[in-house]
């Protein structure tokens, strides 16, 4: 039985990328079929893919979701939204000398009052938020927010990261960080890809800040995801079924897209329409929807890191990734990508 230990590979840091590649397509690209392992440009995947096979893009687009302010003590927060609720709610990540206390007000960016609440999640790990007097919190964070970079990389967001830590295609707000492997493509690689006549269809999963929460448990079984919002429309569900019907393949762009797709196919059917996944993804799972995977190289014990290891195959990823670090490929969201099969 596989546990945490299994999933641990020791990374220089020189190769966690701090920028993205001067063009989003410009990046490496390693595949991985059948154990077999080939070096490509991002800008290759046209030739890659067969033509009756279907993309599936997450559109979601990354909020405004770091704030600093105060609480009424004078203490110092820092505030990451992990969730809007609705125009008057949040939940969010507190960082403080001092966690604040249920009732106890806070005041982000001298612009968000805020009152503190309660706490919620499986380890109380969230504080519940209501914005106090006049306003739309999804107005007042995009105006006063900053962008919620990943904590590996160690400069504060600039101007450069609000374009490049986005996709082109992000149009669905409530992300706190991005679907990276989308970050490859830009407006010229869609263009080739619909040349070829190459389908593409589209989800919404608002990734949370748990996608960079360590597992702390040796007992994998013992791991409980944070859970996240996601949409299946009807047309992407008939686009699966149309590629299906063509002998196509399902490629998801991101591990964010997959888990969707699996999750929205947990009862053995593929549904549309809104839920919530908590869904946890090991070596042994069955998939049921996608047959390869975009994605970029994950942290070491991090669930997404397992999930690549269930879908092409934990001794396969292990050896992908050695061969990542001989050939110094750039690591994690503004990193290289792979191609996976599933296995």
């Amino acid at each position: 039985m596989l546990t945490l230990d299994d999933f641990d590979f020791d990374l220089p840091d020189e190769l966690i990328a701090q920028q993205p590649a001067a063009e989003r397509s410009g990046s490496r690209l390693l595949q991985l079929v059948a154990g077999a392992l080939s070096d490509h440009r991002f800008g290759d995947l046209p030739e890659l893919i067969d033509p009756a096979d279907l993309l599936v893009f997450n559109d979601t687009r990354v909020i405004r979701a770091r704030l600093f302010g105060r609480k009424e003590s004078g203490g110092q927060v820092e505030v990451l939204i992990e969730r809007i609720v609705d125009a008057r709610h949040a939940v969010a990540k507190i960082r403080a000398s001092k966690p604040p206390a249920a009732g106890s007000r806070l005041l982000l960016e001298e612009a968000v009052p805020l009152l503190v609440r309660g706490r919620s999640g499986a380890e109380n790990e969230f504080f519940a938020l209501e914005l106090l007097g006049a306003g739309d919190l999804w107005v007042l964070i995009e105006r006063h927010g900053r962008l919620p970079l990943p904590p590996y990389i160690t400069h504060p967001a600039g101007v450069d990261d609000e374009a490049r830590y986005q996709t082109v295609f992000a149009r669905s707000p409530g992300a706190v960080a991005a679907p990276t492997a989308g970050l490859h493509f830009d407006q010229t690689l869609l263009g080739r890809l619909a040349e070829r006549r190459v389908e593409v269809a589209w989800l919404t999963l608002h990734v949370g800040a748990g996608t960079f929460q360590p597992v702390r448990v040796r007992d994998l079984a013992a791991h409980r995801m944070h859970a996240e919002r996601f949409v299946i429309p009807p047309a992407t569900v008939a686009a699966i079924a149309r590629a299906r019907a063509r002998g196509g393949r399902v490629i998801a762009v991101g591990t964010t897209s997959l888990r969707a797709l699996e999750a929205a196919a947990w009862s053995g059917e593929l549904r549309a329409g809104p839920a919530e996944t908590d869904i946890f993804i090991t070596p042994g799972y069955d998939f049921r929807i996608v047959d390869r995977l975009i994605t970029n190289f994950h942290l070491p014990k991090s669930t997404l890191l397992m999930l690549v290891s269930a879908f092409a195959g934990h001794a396969a990823i292990r050896q992908a990734y050695v061969h990542a670090i001989e050939r110094r490929y750039r690591f994690f969201s503004y990193g290289d990508a792979m191609l996976l099969t599933r296995q």
